[in-house]
Order: C-alpha cells, then sequence, then structure tokens
C-alpha cells in the first residue's frame, strides 16, 4: 500500500560505498559489530562534550531546543539537498499544502550555496504574475540576507498576512540584482487546469497534491463532452515546470493512460525495501494519442509520469531535458516533535532506468525562443548542480534546460509543435525525433 500523505517526490542520489561487506561476510565478527558501537558512542560523547561547552561558555545563552534542532538539521542537510528536520509547525505548513491551500508566495524552493533557489514559480500565484523565474536565487528578504538562514527559516519569513508585501533581492544569471516586491496572498493549487485547442484536449499539471488525480479524471472527462469523438484527435499533458508531490499521485495519474504493466519501482538501502507498482487496467482516454511536454524545471513526479509513458510507447515527450531528481522522500513523524523527512530510495522508470541527476531526454527535443533581455537567465541547472546530491548511476549526469514558457500561446514553440504533431501535420524541431519514439497517429 501507499503512503498517501507520508510519501513525497522530490528527487536526489545515493552514492556507492555499499559493496564491500559481501565478498567476506567471515569478517564481520561481533569484534568488529562491537568496535563499531564502540566508535558511535565516542562520537555521540564528543557531541555531548561540544553541546554542554556551547551552553556553559558561548557569549550569550543559547536556547537548548533550538541547538538540538540545528544540530538535526545539520545532520540530515549533510546527507543530500532533500532531507531534513520539520519543526511541528512546518510539518503542519506541509500537510496543509499537499491538500492543495496554503499561505505564502507561490514559489517552489530548496537551498543552494547558502541562499534559497526558485525552482518554480506556481501557476497564477503573486511570484508568478511578479516575474519570479526558475533558477533564480534570492539573497535578501526585505533587506536582510539570507545567508545563516535555514531553509526553513527563510520559508518562514517569506511567509506572512495575506495582502501584506515583501521585498525579495533577486540574482538572475550574471546582471545585477533585481528587487522586486510580491504581495503575500492565499496560495489555492489548482493541480490541473484544462482548455481544448479545437480538437486537442490540452490539460497542464501544476503538481502533484492530493486533488491532481481526481481533477485529471474530471478535465478528461469534461474535454470528451466538450470535443466530440470522431473530432478529438488526442491530448497534450503539460508537465512543464512542475516540480513533482506525492508518488502515489504520480503513479494514479501514469495508471490513467496506461492499461498494464509497471509504472515504477523504488530501492531503498536493502533489497527486501524494493517495491513495484503496476498499472491497472483501463485507459481512461480509450488510447487516444498522448503527448507529454516537458522542460528543465519538470522534476520528481513528473519525470516519474514522462519516464513511465515513454517507457511504455504511449506518448510522445516533447520539450527539453527534466530536471532529473531520482530519489524518493519519506516523511517519519516524530510524534509532538514535528517530522523527519528523509531520502530512503531512488525510484526507477519501467525499462529500469534511474533518471537521477540526468533527466528525462525527450524524444523530440523543441527549445522555445526566449526574449533577449532573458537570455541566459531562463535555464534550470538541474539536480547535477545542487550540492551533496546522490550521484548519477546511469550515464553521465547531465545540467539543466530551459524552463521558460511564453506568456502567449501564439509564441510557445512546444506547444504548437504538439498541436501540428497531433493533427498530422508536417513540423520540425530543434533535433531530429528519436527514430524509436512514439509518434501519435
Amino acid at each position: 500500500m501507499m503512503r498517501r500523505t507520508s510519501i513525497l517526490l522530490l528527487g536526489m542520489l545515493l552514492g556507492g560505498a555499499a559493496g564491500f561487506v559481501v565478498s567476506q561476510p567471515a569478517l564481520i565478527t561481533g569484534d568488529a559489530i562491537a568496535a563499531g558501537k564502540s566508535d558511535t558512542y565516542r562520537q555521540l560523547n564528543l557531541f555531548g562534550d561540544v553541546f554542554e561547552r556551547v551552553k556553559s561558555d558561548y557569549v550569550e545563552e543559547p536556547d537548548d531546543a533550538a541547538l538540538v534542532e540545528s544540530a538535526i538539521n545539520g545532520m540530515l542537510t549533510s546527507l543530500d539537498p532533500h532531507s531534513s528536520y520539520l519543526s511541528p509547525k512546518d510539518y503542519r505548513d506541509m500537510q496543509v499544502q499537499t491538500r492543495g491551500e496554503f499561505g505564502g508566495l507561490g514559489i517552489e524552493v530548496t537551498m543552494e550555496d547558502g541562499l534559497v533557489k526558485v525552482v518554480t514559480p506556481i501557476d497564477d500565484t503573486p511570484a508568478a504574475r511578479a516575474g519570479i523565474l526558475p533558477g533564480d536565487l534570492i539573497t535578501h528578504l526585505d533587506g536582510e540576507p539570507v545567508k545563516g538562514l535555514t531553509l526553513a527559516e527563510a520559508v518562514e519569513k517569506m511567509r506572512g498576512r495575506v495582502n501584506t508585501p515583501i521585498e525579495l533581492t533577486i540574482q538572475r544569471g550574471e546582471g545585477e540584482p533585481l528587487k522586486i516586491t510580491v504581495v503575500r496572498d492565499i496560495i489555492q493549487i489548482r493541480a490541473v487546469r484544462f482548455n481544448s485547442e479545437d480538437d486537442v484536449g490540452y490539460i497542464r499539471i501544476t503538481q502533484f497534491n492530493e486533488q491532481t488525480f481526481e481533477n485529471l479524471k474530471l478535465a478528461i472527462e469534461k474535454l470528451e463532452q466538450e470535443i466530440p469523438a470522431d473530432r478529438l484527435k488526442g491530448f497534450i499533458i503539460d508537465l512543464r515546470n512542475n516540480p513533482g508531490g506525492l508518488l502515489d499521485q504520480a503513479i494514479a495519474v501514469s495508471d490513467t493512460f496506461l492499461d498494464r504493466g509497471e509504472i515504477v519501482s523504488t530501492r531503498g538501502r536493502n533489497l527486501d525495501e524494493s517495491q513495484r507498482y503496476n498499472a491497472r487496467s483501463g485507459d481512461l482516454t480509450k488510447g487516444k494519442p498522448v503527448i507529454v511536454l516537458i522542460n528543465g524545471g519538470s522534476a520528481s513526479a513528473s519525470e516519474i509520469v514522462a519516464g513511465a509513458l515513454q517507457d511504455h510507447r504511449r506518448a510522445t515527450i516533447v520539450g527539453t531535458r527534466s530536471f532529473g531528481k531520482g530519489s524518493v522522500q519519506t516523511i517519519i513523524p516524530l510524534g509532538s516533535n514535528g517530522a523527519l523527512r528523509l531520502t530512503t530510495a531512488r525510484y526507477y522508470t519501467p525499462s529500469g532506468r534511474s533518471i537521477q541527476a540526468t533527466g528525462i531526454e525527450p524524444d523530440i527535443v523543441v527549445e522555445q525562443d526566449v526574449p533577449e533581455e532573458l537570455r541566459g537567465q531562463t535555464t534550470s541547472r538541474g539536480e547535477a548542480s545542487l550540492r551533496g546530491h546522490l550521484e548519477s548511476q546511469d550515464g553521465e549526469e547531465q545540467g539543466g534546460s530551459s524552463a521558460y514558457i511564453p506568456p502567449d500561446k501564439a509564441d510557445d514553440k512546444q506547444l504548437n509543435y504538439a498541436l501540428d504533431l497531433l493533427r498530422g501535420v508536417q513540423v520540425h524541431s530543434s533535433f531530429p525525433p528519436d527514430p524509436n519514439a512514439s509518434v501519435p497517429n
């Protein structure tokens, strides 16, 4: 059974230090185990000594709880960029966010080199309307430096009363810092938006929260009512700049278009922790052609969907290389003390690919035309650029790709390419299509 709200997708890698024990199991003796425990106890004693010295000798009296929380966070963030401690308040906020409504600016963020990095602004939120872009680095909040804050502290400062402003200082590429004022609002996430493009059903999935699958089903039903079956050419599923979310929702969305076969597998440190998730019978689109749009802001759960439909030749993937988050975070409640967000597994596409730090390569690459004033500022550097990321298991690590989507549909080359492809119009991409790609017919 899937742990609905306890499993989040935000990708990373692992490393490779596991194998030597297998070759000589006889060397793992009781004495060796005891020695290992002894070393651990010595390190814990060292921590206790340092803690007591800080409490007694620091220039100002520290808060004991804050010291312990910082120590826990330091331990977790040293593992990878996606493991962290959630205070009771942060845990409550996370639960609210996965339900699809929360207060704030409307940006998905991570921490990079001590600064807050924008993964993507969420559609129709104050941040998106103010012009925040994927890859922006937030250096100051209301003039106060971000350096020295934890990610949780920075996020807390960006939250506040509705209709109150906050000034963000943005470093975008190599240009001069920008000062952008954003007015806080209630962020109500519409996980799925849709409309008919004449004879094509267009569905945009903005994130994978608890509402996503049900909203997707509703979108398909309404589009099929609006477009007669004999005119409906197929569906475009737009996952561009979708940062991910709940694993069970990624599985349910993939299952929407599949009739059988594996969707995704997850593999932890121990073999008995591996899990496989398979499609159930029933394609809700009745086999209609599907094109999936991705770009450098498509991460984790988005990559699960794109990878599953690509491997099963159920959809043609169009756009640019995805972000490359290939790990699973499990939320482990700690009672009244909040929760632990811990990277517990990597995930793999049906063909056994790990996309950690490599991303999903589209079947057909289509680059957007980026306005002159934004050149060099709209490229997501991807998972491989995050400090401490899990290393790739499959091939050379890849950087990010463009995360720009033109505000005017008429200028959106990726969308218009997909529309022409579904309609059977002769089209040309930036690169030739993969000869093994599943082109709709």
